[in-house]
């Protein structure tokens, strides 16, 4: 199996821009920080920090996490993935 060169970026998950994508398509739109807060209510702790970098794909994501994301952002989880 080939590794990557180590300048090239490899995003860490495969949903991160669905995430931000649905997010800020949302109505009114959700920030980070009311993301944090949402996730917070269904007892997920990651801060407006780790949740930028879940979007940016720097950071991977728990399957229980995307979970909860999908929750708060009443899509299915299977619309993360398209």
């Amino acid at each position: 199996m080939k590794r990557a060169p180590k300048n090239h970026k490899t995003s860490r998950n495969l949903t991160g821009n669905a995430i931000q994508r649905v997010r800020l398509a949302a109505v009114p739109r959700i920030t980070q920080e009311d993301m944090v807060g949402r996730l917070a209510r269904l007892g997920i702790q990651i801060n407006q920090s780790q949740m930028a970098k879940i979007e940016s794909g720097d950071r991977p994501i728990l399957d229980y996490e995307l979970a909860a994301i999908a929750k708060a952002l009443k899509v299915p989880i299977q619309s993360l993935f398209d």
